[in-house]
């Protein structure tokens, strides 16, 4: 935890001074309980840019190839990712990602999948979705704008939690799980036009 904390303050100045960030949103944070972050994917900063604009630690999948870089792994691990193969149900991942919300720890996640090259937001996976079904994890719509370019202004605005009662309650199956997909991403795309002209 104190390593967290290091890299954590480190971010936050960095961020700051290099990328003028702003946070927006972030009292819509729970102080605990399990949250699942659901955000946009547009560059490899967002994962600590998504961490660094609360105060409670973020855990992360990351692709298992990261993990066999010795130092890179160290310092990842210790920022709480957790290694996931890409490509594949990987049930181990997913079983700590749910331990993760069971214990009311809080999990980030890019329903994407992957980063977008264009900087709109694409269609979602239902990873996310499965995850926030699986939990009673409050879900917290995440937009990241900006381009990541040096003494550019770069924003993230946490928007209030998605109420999934209603998908909670129905049958789960295919349908249930697409419906809250697009729920979830409906959100982010919501915050994307709300703030991007902000």
């Amino acid at each position: 935890m104190r390593t967290y904390r290091f890299f954590h303050s480190l971010f936050r100045a960095l961020f700051s001074i290099i990328f003028r960030w702003q946070v927006i949103g972030a009292e819509h944070i729970p102080k605990r309980g399990p949250v699942i972050l659901c955000a946009n994917h547009i560059s490899l900063w967002d994962p600590p840019l998504l961490g660094a604009g609360i105060d409670r630690p973020v855990h992360f999948m990351a692709k298992e190839e990261l993990f066999r870089i010795p130092i890179l792994s160290y310092f990842i691990t210790k920022f709480g990712a957790f290694p996931v193969k890409r490509g594949a149900g990987d049930r181990a991942a997913i079983r700590t990602a749910l331990k993760l919300l069971e214990d009311g720890k809080i999990f980030g996640i890019f329903p994407e999948g992957t980063r977008s090259k264009t900087g709109k937001l694409g269609p979602g996976m239902p990873g996310a979705a499965m995850f926030a079904l699986k939990s009673e994890a409050v879900v917290i719509p995440v937009a990241i704008i900006g381009n990541y370019k040096w003494f550019r202004p770069i924003k993230i605005v946490y928007g209030p939690p998605i109420d999934l009662s209603a998908q909670r309650a129905a049958k789960p199956g295919s349908d249930t799980l697409k419906e809250t997909t697009d729920l979830i991403m409906a959100h982010i795309q919501s915050l994307l036009d709300q703030h991007r002209s902000s």
